[in-house]
């Protein structure tokens, strides 16, 4: 059999093209936004996509505190956590995470680790999410691109 010259190029931590994004959460959903950045922090939008390696893009969400929810979900959907004592499971709604200190910034970060896996990857890639409550960022010095995350699917 004659035999073809193709490989499949599998990324690395040094051949990993990792660039800068800005998306903006106004008036967008927020399970399809969570949806949608996480697969830029995986990297699935990228042709080199490796599993087990960190190859996608560090993204900074601005505008964070504008970020909608459909119907009632604001006050009826639950998120439970358990303290590990008896009797010491809580429950949150998400306008009362968002109401807190850093609100917004939990929760989006509750949605997208919900669809990250659940391994040191996943809390590694969690960590090249930032968070930001007005349309002002700190990281203009890695001159980052703005996204429409709508273009995305």
């Amino acid at each position: 059999m004659d035999t073809l010259s193709y490989k499949t190029i599998s990324a690395n931590k040094e051949t990993a093209t990792k660039k800068w994004v800005v998306v903006d959460a106004t008036d967008q959903i927020l399970g399809r936004l969570g949806s949608k950045v996480a697969k830029l922090l995986r990297g699935k939008y990228k042709p080199n996509f490796t599993p087990h390696v960190d190859c996608g893009d560090n993204v900074i969400i601005i505008n964070a505190d504008k970020v909608k929810l459909t119907g009632n979900k604001w006050n009826d959907r639950i998120y439970l956590s358990y303290t590990g004592y008896p009797g010491g499971q809580r429950e949150i709604t998400p306008a009362r995470l968002q109401s807190k200190p850093n609100g917004d910034d939990k929760l989006l970060r509750k949605v997208v680790k919900g669809m990250l896996p659940k391994n040191k990857l996943g809390a590694k890639l969690l960590g090249n999410m930032y968070v930001y409550a007005g349309g002002e960022h700190k990281h203009a010095a890695q001159s980052p691109e703005t996204i429409d995350i709508n273009l995305f699917k």
